[in-house]
Order: C-alpha cells, then structure tokens, then sequence
C-alpha cells in the first residue's frame, strides 16, 4: 500500500521487526546527495540547500530571505536609517508636527509635505504614521483639530494648545543635543572628503 513522504513515494514493505518505508531510487538520489553536502559543509546540510516541501507556499517561504536581511537590502531612509532613526524614536516626528502646528494651522498631508521638505527627504512620512500621531496629540490635548467645512469633513486643520507649547520647548530642549551631534557628524564627513580626497 503506497504512502506518501516528503514528497517520495514510498512502499510498506513488512520486515523482520514490522513496517518499514523502502526507500525508492528518488530517496536513494536525494540521500547521495544529501551525503556529498555533509562532507562539503561539515555537517551543515542547510546551509547549502533550502527546504523541500510538498507545499508551494511552505517552499517559497523556506526560500525567501530573512526579515533582518530584507530590511538590510532596502536601504532608503525612514526609522532604519542610522541617521535619523535615533532623532525618530527621541520625538523628533513628534516635535516638527508640534512645531509647524504652533507656527499656523495645518492638516496632515500638509504637514508631510512641510516635513519632507523641511527635512530635505530625510524624515520621510506616510499617512500611516502621520494621521495615528496626529490623533494622539489630539487625545493628548496637544493639538486641537477643527474641520475646514465641518458638514463635509473634507479637511482637518490642527492648531497648538497650551499644552502642546509646553512639550514643544521640551521636545526641543531635549533633541537639540541630538541634532547638534548629527550636524557636527555630518560636517565632520564633509571635510573629511573634501580635504581627503
């Protein structure tokens, strides 16, 4: 009675001691080979090949690159960029949305749009990080957000509270070491190749 295995076809053949699998010329190959990689990586079988499965999404995820390597391959700038990640997670996203809301009212792909420019690209920001930070602030009483025609709800325009002045000069205070760290780093890189060259 033929079962399956692995993906190999495989017969119960009775033995001495009860049942055992036979182990069909695909097997007998798939083993040689398994036995070749043995020798040539010490022992370390995977690190050579992939694991097979019968199921095609089980294999191509055995396939696919690990999520440290995918983010390493992505590169671009965002929270993983070493420049700005450190300024991100001290409130430096925090700080220009409070920032810009104090200076006039704004709405959120206002604000993206002042960010990214303010920034020169590096602080790159999506509606799914801005419009959760915005409401955040608002729950704080940070920022008091009031709708540009309140019968249609087509804009949501976003002052500065007392409140939200106040972590302002904190956030600043707090992050202005960090900013001056970065641009003393940068303009260290920048004479460097200027004068190495």
């Amino acid at each position: 009675m033929p079962i399956r295995r692995a993906g190999v076809a495989a017969e119960r053949v009775l033995g001495a001691g009860g049942v055992r699998p036979a182990m069909p010329i695909q097997r007998a190959a798939v083993a040689a080979e398994r036995r070749r990689e043995r020798s040539r990586t010490g022992g370390n079988v995977r690190a050579l090949s992939p694991r097979r499965t019968e199921n095609p999404t089980e294999q191509a995820v055995a396939e696919t690159a690990s999520l440290e390597d995918a983010r390493r391959a992505a590169g671009g700038t965002g929270s993983s960029d070493p420049l700005v990640a450190g300024l991100r997670r001290a409130g430096l996203l925090r700080l220009l949305v409070l920032h810009l809301c104090g200076q006039e009212p704004c709405y959120g792909n206002q604000l993206m749009d002042r960010i990214s420019g303010l920034s020169g690209g590096l602080v790159a920001v999506n509606p799914n990080t801005m419009y959760p930070l915005l409401r955040q602030l608002e729950a704080d009483g940070l920022i008091r957000g009031e709708w540009e025609h309140p019968e249609r709800r087509s804009r949501r325009f976003y002052r500065l509270t007392e409140a939200g002045e106040d972590e302002r000069v904190r956030l600043a205070g707090a992050l202005e070491p960090r900013l001056d760290a970065a641009a003393e780093a940068i303009a260290a890189v920048r004479r460097e190749l200027r004068t190495g060259a």
